[in-house]
């Protein structure tokens, strides 16, 4: 016997899913509207993010300063400044080595030239001088033809670094009064806002900050197994500038993917410089095997532990951020998907019911000692 549909309750569905599109169309609308303000506004934001990410990491000696007495304003100034000396102690590391072996790197490369040249002329390539110089020769009359776009590179790449200063400029002063005034923040934040939203948006703030915090962490202890794995097998190889490379790997660490590609490149061509062919190839090999181990087993088990992702989550949203906005969505990813999904969780337990919500049990963190925010009880902010 077969069952006709009724009318009625076909045209009840067709008016809900009719309902549900236009509100998901509203919602996606909205989202768009904000990415495109972010757009507009990413001068002023991208120094924002990179204060917190900064603020952070020097919160807890802060903190510290001010549980022994001392007030915002010396304690951020302080810690700022020191950050400041760290921050230039690991520039001359890396800048210090590599100028006092200039002369032997510079008579490395052009000795790897040369036998770069007579392996091409060898078998199975047998590539003659006359062609090599032929080769080179066109390379050369291309960039003659193309130094107008020469020209455009360098002066985008001087806009580059101008606007990389400016940033990293801003994102100092930011982070100074974060922390200087971040524990002040939820406490305006709830005196600013009506109603529910009073209590909400700092519990979310809250969260966000927590979770922002275990991000940075995370990637600075993966950073840190990544530089002491490859300094090992670089020093074990006899291959020179290891404490260099050592932090430039440490300091990559936090640009996902690209950086730990660009401290891979730069391992590998110092090796085959001074080392030979053989050597570059087996830094080469360890540097592929510490970063899979990094980017399949240990970057997704902590990230995931920490940030209450999980590692699929961590890994296709650093896929889709490099897609979507090159190194910096790669390096922001992680972390939006983070908090993302805190809001989500949030919302979902305040839509649960009470007596069914699997999350009822879930509240905030430890209260601080009385009388001094803790690390995760406020947002730094102005």
């Amino acid at each position: 016997m077969s069952a006709t549909l009724s009318s009625e309750k076909t045209a009840a569905a067709l008016r809900r899913s009719a309902r549900v599109s236009v509100e998901l169309l509203l919602v996606l609308l909205m989202a768009a509207v904000v990415l495109w303000l972010v757009g507009r506004t990413w001068s002023v934001v991208w120094p924002l993010i990179v204060g917190l990410l900064l603020t952070t990491l020097t919160w807890p000696p802060a903190r510290f300063l001010r549980r022994r007495g001392w007030r915002p304003a010396p304690a951020a100034a302080l810690v700022t400044v020191l950050s400041l000396v760290v921050g230039a102690g690991v520039v001359a590391l890396i800048a210090v080595p590599v100028a006092s072996q200039s002369g032997q790197l510079a008579d490395g490369v052009v000795a790897g030239i040369g036998r770069m040249r007579e392996w091409a002329a060898g078998p199975p390539l047998n590539i003659s001088d006359a062609q090599i110089t032929g080769a080179f020769d066109a390379a050369v009359d291309r960039i003659e033809n193309s130094v107008g776009s020469v020209v455009t590179t360098a002066v985008t790449g001087v806009s580059t670094v101008f606007s990389g200063l400016v940033t990293a400029v801003l994102a100092l002063f930011l982070m100074f009064f974060f922390l200087k005034d971040g524990p002040r923040f939820l406490p305006w934040l709830t005196r600013q806002l009506p109603g529910r939203l009073a209590t909400d948006i700092p519990v979310v703030a809250e969260r966000c900050w927590n979770t922002l915090g275990s991000f940075v962490r995370s990637q600075a202890f993966v950073g840190l197994i990544d530089a002491v794995l490859i300094g090992i097998g670089l020093w074990i190889l006899d291959v020179p500038l290891v404490l260099p490379l050592a932090v430039l790997t440490f300091v990559t660490a936090f640009v996902p993917i690209v950086g730990a590609v660009f401290a891979g490149f730069v391992a590998v061509l110092i090796a085959l410089v001074s080392n030979g062919l053989t050597d570059a190839l087996i830094v080469l090999a360890i540097i592929i095997a510490v970063q899979q181990l990094e980017g399949n087993v240990l970057q997704p088990m902590i990230q995931s532990r920490g940030l209450g992702l999980h590692a699929a989550v961590v890994l296709l949203a650093v896929t889709l951020g490099g897609s979507l906005a090159g190194v910096v969505g790669s390096l922001i990813a992680v972390p939006i998907a983070a908090l993302v999904a805190v809001v989500w969780n949030y919302v979902r337990e305040q839509l649960s019911d009470p007596q069914e919500g699997p999350e009822q049990d879930q509240g905030p963190e430890p209260e601080p000692a009385p009388g001094e925010p803790g690390p995760d009880t406020a947002v730094p902010a102005r």
